[in-house]
């Protein structure tokens, strides 16, 4: 009996949920990603300290030689500064970590504080400076920031949608109807969702690339007892962040050309 009622519960519910209210699940889930990829190595919390843009670690490992190469000896004075050191360094984009010790992790904002907190044979190569003047000088995480404002808005904007409702029709008939959403407020919202879709496109591409090129000259240039590493979870974070926008945009779209062309075929009629 309990089942039977949740199931007639369930069924009268569901028509009820509209077609905008799909994609205002959509922008939320987009939103929460955003904002998780913002928050890596923020804190030490458990997991944020996984998403991170850039690693750069202590490891010693073959070295690789190359004709270009003046000196390739210079390998062998890289590994005698770096001893035994097993400092990693992680990068976000408010935030860095680092793990002295391969424990737990520390995190802060101010890379000054997380280098006080280790010593000389800890950090040889100034690694923690190296990340400090990578976020400065190539994270740019505004676009994202401006995006989810974007996005916030263009949520509110849906939530103004009519929704279903019963109309009592000249007959006394009880009748579920939706009117049509304004089409000034739907190009508007259609506007700032494409608009933060670029903006996370832009932001994501710039992310990759920068992240992957300062990690390809971080390890050529420690060569040998130098490591890096590019976060996966940020980029996947970032991308799916990304398609989730772009297919809100694309159910906006479709949406607002599907009501412009029931309003011509009833004009028409």
């Amino acid at each position: 009996m309990a089942t039977m009622r949740f199931n007639v519960g369930w069924r009268r519910f569901f028509p009820f949920i509209g077609y905008h209210h799909v994609l205002m699940i959509l922008i939320a889930i987009a939103v929460i990603l955003l904002s998780l990829l913002l928050a890596g190595c923020s804190s030490s919390s458990p997991l944020i300290p996984d998403i991170f843009l850039i690693s750069l670690y202590y490891q010693p490992y073959p070295p690789v030689y190359d004709a270009a190469q003046v000196d390739p000896g210079v390998t062998n004075a890289i590994a005698n500064i770096v001893n035994q050191a097993m400092l990693e360094v992680r990068v976000g984009y408010f935030g860095i970590c680092i793990n002295p010790q391969g424990g737990a992790f520390l995190c802060s904002n101010n890379a000054s504080a997380l280098a006080a907190q280790v010593t000389m044979d800890q950090d040889p190569w100034n690694l923690i400076w190296v990340a400090e003047t990578f976020q400065n000088n190539i994270v740019f995480p505004y676009l994202i920031i401006v995006a989810i404002i974007f996005a916030f808005v263009c949520f509110v904007l849906l939530a103004t949608f009519p929704g279903w409702h019963e109309e009592i029709d000249e007959r006394g008939s009880e009748h579920d109807v939706k009117p049509f959403p304004s089409r000034p407020v739907s190009q508007v919202a259609l506007a700032l969702i494409f608009v933060a879709s670029v903006f996370v496109l832009v932001s994501v591409l710039w992310q990759h690339t920068a992240s992957v090129a300062a990690s390809t000259i971080v390890a050529d240039l420690g060569n040998g007892s130098v490591g890096s590493g590019v976060g996966t979870a940020a980029m996947v974070l970032g991308w799916f962040g990304f398609v989730l926008f772009i297919i809100v945009t694309i159910g906006l779209l479709v949406m607002i050309l599907s009501i412009k062309l029931l309003d011509e075929i009833v004009d028409n009629d």
